[in-house]
This record gives structure tokens, C-alpha cells and sequence, in this order.
């Protein structure tokens, strides 16, 4: 029966392929006015053109012969592709709602709890609930301030770790990116649920579980971020090509079980305790507190899915862009020794050799701010931002966009245009000097967009740079960092995913610095 069924689809299939190729161009060739568009293939359409490991650089490559607007065919899908400050502001000012819908893709439905999280689900009252409760509870500035210690105290841990590891007696790098990986999953982790590792508060002791589940996190990203011909070619879904959604099951589910498990003893410990709001963490109860709280008077909207949908696009935004752009800011201080320099110079006449960096330092640390500001803008976490769908046809820079394409914008495109920026390939902190209000300029304000643009913006970008910035200039105070061989530079591959992560983890030669009493400050 199966085998029978396997015949008349592979004598169909070319057929059904034909109908629809014909049926598209007809279609395209009675629209008028459309953006911009290469000659394509029968069927795949532009996906030929794409380059696998770094489609925003293919990308880059045919905006720059055909134009900042591009209306491309990824098979059955029509992609808007921009790459100037014009397009963006068109596209998230005038067209904001027209395109803050998100794409029904394979990713979206299989790891985002079947289109339902902040970041997956359309624009409408479910996506406006959510980003009211997130705002609020995370990335408010009063919440923002109140977790300072927080933050403070994973700072602290982590250079805990690395100077124990410095001190070992052993030549040897140090595993930059687990470091900061693990600084940023703890400190998004204890704002969330109020908890270093799950089950083990402040212990030094690392949950095996939690541990397990920070691994998946990146795993999560970079197969949400790989493009699967399953998102063009829907026939495709019903054989699953290449065992994708089979994988997206996988890793779901065990992160499911985590999340499940955490939420559950927080409901097990609110029904202990007479006030289940309590939190070890200033600033009140943890987001888990505030949802579990919410269900009880609407339990139709905050289920536990939507709960646990919360918190893991927390988890995982918090994490992945923090940790990768500590990585490329590194990274690119190492391979630029004036920079790294300067920097030095700037957190010992600020802040001084008798204390460790501090939150209310980061104001006065101009330079510091300049770094993190160009690695943004070379190392955008998520090089195409993550896509939109336009809900109607509208206008994009004079030209008709269909209902229903799908919008990439193409930030490190952006971020690299010789036409908006000086020398655009070479890190230069020093370019954002005094550039604050020039940057606010209607004509510069859409040429830096790390973060997004409009009202599906990431609403983190204050609490992410924070982060960043207390990891990286504690770093550089408490040590002398150094290249495994001074004689070649750092690797700046860049591997595939929904962020920009390095090829290969960055290790680094730490030395605790002669003039400051690291191990005095860290341990008392």
C-alpha cells in the first residue's frame, strides 16, 4: 500500500511542480512595479545563489548588483531582502504593522511551542500580552536596576572560575566562550527563576540537569537558524528531507522536560509557602513567580506552555547574543592590542585598582561602551534579523511588496556599506566617539540595527549591554589576556546559525594583573 502510494506521487509530484511554476509567473508577471530580481530557476528560484555558511554575505553580494531592495524566490516564497537605512525605516515606521507578522516556518512551529512565543507568534493580542509582561518584569529599567547584584555576583563567580584557572601552574588557554556562556545563562537564569543553577541556589555545584540544558540551548539556536529547504518546498514536509523536524522534536522535548520540571517546583514551593512571591533576588518575585501568579487569574492565556514558551526565549536570547558578542568583542581586542590598550587605560583611571568594575561604573566608561557598540555593528548577533512576513501588499522605497513575502533584513550588510561608514571592515571603536547624537540623526538612526528596528525590536538591548559590559571590563581589569601564540591572529570564523557564533571556542592566556589584588577582591 505505502510502496503504491510512493508511485503515484513520484508520477504526480513533476506535475503538480509544472501547475505551480506556471501559476507563479503568471502571477508575478501581472504585478507591476515589484523590487528588483535576478534571473531564477524553475522551482528552487533564487536558493541557488545562496551560499549555506553565510547567506547575508551572498545576500550582500547581490544587493550590491541589483540594489538595496531585492524580491527574491526561495521556492513557493517570495523574500523581500533590504540593506539601507531608507528601506528599514520604510519598512518598521510607515509598514511597521504591515510586517509584524512572523513566517510559518519549520523552526517556529517545532521549538517555539507551534507558533506561540513572543518571538514566534504573530502580531496581535497574544504577541502585545506578552511583550507587556516581559517588559515589565525584565527589561524595564527599574527591574533592570534591580537585579544589578545579580549580575554583580555572576561577575564575580565567573572570574572566580578563570583565576583559579590562571593559577593552576599550566600554560594553557582558558575556554573563553564556556565562561561566558555560562555567565550569561546564570545571570538570565536568576532573573527568570531567581536561581543560579537549578535546584542549587549559590552553590559552586553545577546541576547536571541545568548544565545539560544550557548545551541544548545551543543547539536550539543553531538549528532554528539553518535554512531548511522544508520551508519552501512543503512537499518536502511529508517525507521530512533530511530529518529535520525529527531533530526539532528531539531537542524540544528534553527541553520541554527541563522547563516543565522547573516551573512544576516553583508551583510545588508556592503551595508550601504563604508567600510564594518571595525571591532570594532583589527587585521581588522572579518572572516564574509573576506567571504562575497570573494563571490563577487567567489560567485560559498563561497555560503552562505559554509559561515555558516565556522562559525558554528568554533563556535563549539572553544567552546566545550575550555570550556571542563577549566572544567577538574579545576576540577583536586581542587581534587589536591598541584597542585593548585603551581600554585598560580607561577602567584603571575610572575605576581604580583597589575595587572590581561596578554597574555605576559603566556610565563613565565611554570607551568600553564604544567597543561593545563596533563589535555590534561587525559581529551582529543575528546577521539577518529574524524575519518578518508582510500581513498585506504595501510599499517599500516606491516598490509593491505582495502579501505574504517574507522580510530579511540584512544587518551585517548594513552594518559593513562603505557608503555609511569609514573603512567599514576594520574595528575601530574610536568611530563612535562622540557620535551619540549624530547617531540619533533621522538619516544615521537605521544604518546600526543590531537589535532590530520598530515594535518587534529585542526589547533586552539595555539589560544585554550591561551584561556584556560587566563581563568584559572585569575581565580586562582583573587580567592581562594574551594569545595562545602571539605570532598568529584569533580566528574570526564564523559558524552558522540563528547567532553568529565563532567556528572554534576562543581561549585565552589569562594573567592576573600585578598591579590589582584579584584574588584579594574575588575571594575576601
Amino acid at each position: 500500500m505505502v510502496a503504491a502510494g510512493a508511485y503515484w506521487l513520484s508520477l504526480t509530484l513533476p506535475f503538480f511542480l509544472i501547475a505551480y511554476l506556471y501559476f507563479l509567473l503568471g502571477t508575478r508577471r501581472r504585478r507591476r512595479n515589484l523590487p528588483p530580481s535576478p534571473p531564477s530557476l524553475p522551482i528552487i528560484g533564487h536558493l541557488h545563489l545562496l551560499s549555506p555558511q553565510s547567506p547575508y554575505r551572498s545576500l550582500r553580494d547581490l544587493s550590491a548588483k541589483y540594489g538595496a531592495v531585492l524580491l527574491l524566490r526561495f521556492g513557493s516564497r517570495d523574500v523581500l531582502v533590504i540593506s539601507s537605512p531608507s528601506a528599514v525605516e520604510q519598512c518598521f515606521t510607515d509598514n511597521d504593522i504591515a510586517f509584524a507578522n512572523r513566517p510559518l516556518l519549520l523552526g517556529a512551529k517545532h521549538l517555539n511551542y507551534h507558533h506561540t512565543t513572543i518571538g514566534a507568534c504573530n502580531y496581535g493580542d497574544r504577541w502585545r500580552n506578552l511583550r507587556r509582561l516581559t517588559t515589565a518584569e525584565l527589561f524595564s529599567p527599574s527591574r533592570v536596576a534591580a537585579f544589578s547584584a545579580a549580575r554583580r555576583a555572576e561577575a564575580g563567580l565567573m572570574l572566580k572560575e578563570i583565576f583559579r584557572e590562571a593559577e593552576s601552574g599550566e600554560r594553557r588557554g582558558v575556554n573563553l566562550s564556556s565562561k561566558f556562556r555560562g555567565f550569561a545563562f546564570n545571570t538570565m537564569l536568576r532573573m527568570v527563576a531567581g536561581k543560579r543553577y537549578f535546584g542549587y541556589g549559590e552553590s559552586d555545584v553545577v546541576d547536571k540537569e541545568a548544565e545539560e540544558f544550557r548545551d541544548l540551548i545551543g543547539e536550539f539556536s543553531a538549528i532554528q537558524g539553518t535554512s531548511t529547504p522544508n520551508d519552501f518546498f512543503p512537499l518536502l514536509r511529508w517525507v521530512d528531507f533530511q530529518g529535520l523536524e525529527k531533530r526539532m522534536k528531539s531537542i524540544m522535548t528534553k527541553l520541554d522536560d527541563f522547563l516543565q520540571h522547573l516551573v512544576d517546583g516553583f508551583r510545588e514551593s508556592r503551595s508550601k509557602s504563604p508567600s510564594p512571591s518571595s525571591s532570594s533576588e532583589p527587585g521581588g518575585g522572579t518572572l516564574i513567580d509573576v506567571m504562575l501568579s497570573l494563571q490563577e487569574t487567567e489560567p485560559e492565556f498563561y497555560t503552562d506552555e505559554t509559561i515555558k514558551g516565556v522562559i525558554l526565549i528568554m533563556l535563549v536570547a539572553g544567552t546566545e547574543t550575550s555570550s556571542t558578542t563577549m566572544e567577538w568583542a574579545m576576540s577583536l581586542l586581542l587581534n587589536n592590542p591598541e584597542s585593548m590598550s585603551r581600554l585598560v587605560s580607561e577602567i584603571e583611571q575610572t575605576v581604580g585598582t583597589d575595587r572590581l568594575l561596578d554597574e555605576t561604573d559603566l556610565p563613565n566608561l565611554n570607551y568600553l561602551h564604544n567597543v561593545i557598540d563596533e563589535t555590534l555593528r561587525l559581529y551582529p548577533p543575528v546577521p539577518l534579523l529574524i524575519p518578518h512576513e508582510s500581513s498585506r501588499e504595501t510599499r517599500v522605497c516606491g516598490y509593491t511588496v505582495p502579501k505574504g513575502a517574507m522580510l530579511l533584513v540584512n544587518a551585517w550588510s548594513l552594518h559593513r556599506d562603505p557608503e555609511l561608514w569609514t573603512e567599514p571592515e576594520r574595528f575601530s571603536p574610536e568611530r563612535f566617539e562622540g557620535s551619540e547624537p549624530a547617531m540619533k540623526r533621522k538619516e544615521n538612526k537605521y544604518r546600526l540595527v543590531p537589535f532590530g528596528a520598530g515594535r518587534r525590536a529585542c526589547p533586552g538591548d539595555l539589560l544585554g549591554t550591561k551584561v556584556v559590559a560587566m563581563a568584559l571590563g572585569g575581565l580586562v581589569q582583573g587580567f592581562e589576556l594574551g594569545k595562545i601564540d602571539e605570532r598568529v591572529e584569533i580566528d574570526m570564523g564564523e559558524g552558522i546559525g540563528l547567532t553568529m557564533a565563532r567556528v572554534h571556542p576562543l581561549e585565552v592566556l589569562c594573567k592576573p594583573r600585578s598591579g590589582i589584588p584579584v584574588a584579594q577582591l574575588l575571594f575576601g
